[in-house]
């Protein structure tokens, strides 16, 4: 399994090179409609905020989507991720969606050069 340190925005991890590209590893996840997240929603934009409820079920949905994007760049047999980009979509109907993308790498750590 890719540890989660090795799973970046950037072009690399500090201290680790990119020794192979495997290509693209993408990974979606859903929470379904939900009539009453989108009357929560209402009211929280109404009032000035960002209901709880609603954060929750994203933060939900993207350890998922993170979860599923390690797997798939897990099967190319990388053991890291660059270039990670999310891609979140509220419907007005109540659902949440959220996508990740990122680069399947294979990375090993880069050698000190000794002191003279």
């Amino acid at each position: 399994m890719i540890a989660r340190e090795a799973v970046v925005t950037f072009d690399r991890p500090d201290g680790f090179r990119v020794v192979r590209s495997l290509g693209r590893a993408v990974a979606e996840a859903s929470r379904p409609p939900s009539l009453l997240r989108v009357l929560r929603q209402t009211i929280a934009v109404l009032m000035g905020s960002v209901a709880s409820e609603v954060r929750g079920e994203a933060e939900r949905a993207r350890d998922e989507c993170i979860a599923a994007l390690l797997e798939r760049a897990d099967a190319l047999g990388a053991n890291g991720v660059v270039g990670l980009r999310f891609e979140s979509v509220e419907p007005g109907d109540g659902s949440i969606v959220v996508r990740a993308s990122g680069e399947a790498v294979v990375l090993e750590p880069e050698r000190a050069e000794p002191a003279r």
